[in-house]
């Protein structure tokens, strides 16, 4: 996976989980290996997920796409299929919100530029 930033994102997709405090090493273990996977597709601008510094129960979830194909390949593929299904059958979660955007324009947001 490319982590350049002059690469084009066309979907994002923002989400937060909130799970059960004794479900919360099930959820990451469920999907530890299907981000670490992610990462390899083609078309796989970042894909990451991050527990909250303030709630170690909320676990927030950020994905750049390059274009609708590879966003696709991702949501076919068979470690997504697995994880959705464990956190599905294993995870309380208490608290869920995602939303995917199509990107029409990009700007670079560097506050380095604006001092």
């Amino acid at each position: 996976m490319s982590r350049s930033w002059e690469q084009k994102t066309a979907i994002v997709v923002a989400a937060y989980y909130r799970v059960h405090p004794d479900d919360r090493q099930k959820f990451i273990d469920a999907v530890l290996p299907e981000m670490q996977a992610a990462q390899q597709i083609p078309g796989c601008i970042y894909y990451a997920f991050a527990q909250d510094l303030a709630d170690p129960n909320t676990f927030h979830l950020s994905e750049g796409w390059r274009d609708e194909e590879a966003f696709e390949a991702h949501e076919k593929s068979e470690t997504f299929l697995t994880a959705l299904r464990t956190v599905v059958s294993t995870v309380r979660i208490l608290e869920r919100q995602g939303m995917d955007y199509i990107v029409a324009e990009q700007r670079l947001d560097d506050p380095r530029h604006q001092l």
